[in-house]
């Protein structure tokens, strides 16, 4: 994905981002047959599935890779306690963002100063700004040794077809289902890879394209991190992540949810619980820097309030 693996998505779980906000970057939970596609389009393609695989993520890590294409873009995220939405920008120096309502109502006017406030100290502060930038760009490496650990994690197998839809793949072409089991004698390299051992789930590529459009997977079993001093994730956890074509040819994140739950350093029990919903895909400049984005983001965020379009806004993504 040339703006999801390598370059960006939102971090979400603090402390558990080291282990799986990368990994939630390439794995979610939707299944849904479509029965309505041609006979051809149904028939797998000539090679293998775990061929198929490699070259997908071969696809993938090359797009990861090109940062010449950003985007603004807005994203509501839901969890037990209520949801927020913030507009983001992608930008050259690091990802600028903003709340912009809080459970889809507008920010009181204290709120929205301090947002205000935290994009003027980012962006006059380059030291926070690099400290910044370098976790993005270690979430981003974790995401792609995530990615490039799939074919060798895993066995895949054809499981029929669905269709593309607005915000899943590329409109009007068709999608192959692959089954993915772990394979016997896998021996992840790191942590980073670990979880890979309890998963199995569900894949839709887009064949011709080289594509992931969804990720599906659950944990089957517990999954334990330094033979479980580090921490522990439990059976049953589910991670989803679905991309789509944007209307430019790139491809972006459009939505990610993870629930899980599990124990840090043995004690410390978490629970996350989390959809978000990416959308209003803009392209911006390339070369923005971070400065330029805030003012974008801020020009942004006025017209929306002007026009009242942030509740309508939150509630259509929902």
């Amino acid at each position: 994905m040339p703006s999801t693996y390598g370059r960006r998505r939102p971090a979400a779980t603090g402390w558990w981002g080291v282990l799986v906000a990368g990994f939630a970057t390439i794995l979610w939970a939707q299944q849904r047959r479509a029965p309505d596609l041609e006979a051809q389009q149904n028939q797998p393609p000539a090679i293998s599935a775990d061929e198929l695989v490699k070259e997908i993520v071969a696809r993938e890590v090359e797009a990861s890779n090109d940062a010449s294409v950003k985007h603004m873009f807005r994203s509501r995220k839901q969890t037990p306690r209520g949801s927020q939405t913030r507009l983001y920008l992608e930008t050259n120096d690091s990802m600028a963002g903003m709340l912009i309502a809080v459970n889809d109502q507008p920010l009181t006017p204290q709120q929205r100063q301090a947002e205000m406030d935290h994009l003027a100290w980012l962006a006059n502060n380059p030291e926070q700004l690099r400290r910044k930038r370098a976790r993005e760009k270690e979430d981003s490496e974790r995401s792609l040794r995530i990615l490039k650990a799939f074919p060798e994690a895993f066995r895949f197998e054809y499981a029929g077809a669905e269709n593309s839809e607005p915000g899943l793949g590329k409109s009007g072409n068709p999608l192959l289902r692959l089954k993915f089991t772990p394979k016997p004698g896998y021996s992840p390299p790191s942590h980073v890879e670990q979880v890979l051992e309890g998963m199995q789930g569900d894949l839709l590529i887009d064949a011709s394209l080289k594509r992931f459009a969804r990720v599906d997977g659950t944990l089957f079993r517990d999954v334990s991190f330094g033979w479980g001093i580090i921490g522990h994730l439990d059976k049953g956890g589910q991670f989803r992540v679905q991309q789509a074509d944007v209307g430019d040819g790139t491809w972006e994140i459009t939505h990610m949810s993870l629930k899980i739950t599990g124990k840090i350093l043995m004690f410390k029990s978490i629970s996350i619980d989390s959809d978000e919903v990416y959308s209003d895909f803009q392209r911006v400049p390339a070369n923005l820097t971070f400065a330029k984005g805030v003012e974008m983001l801020k020009s942004a965020e006025e017209k929306l309030a002007h026009n009242g379009e942030t509740n309508a806004a939150n509630k259509n993504s929902r």
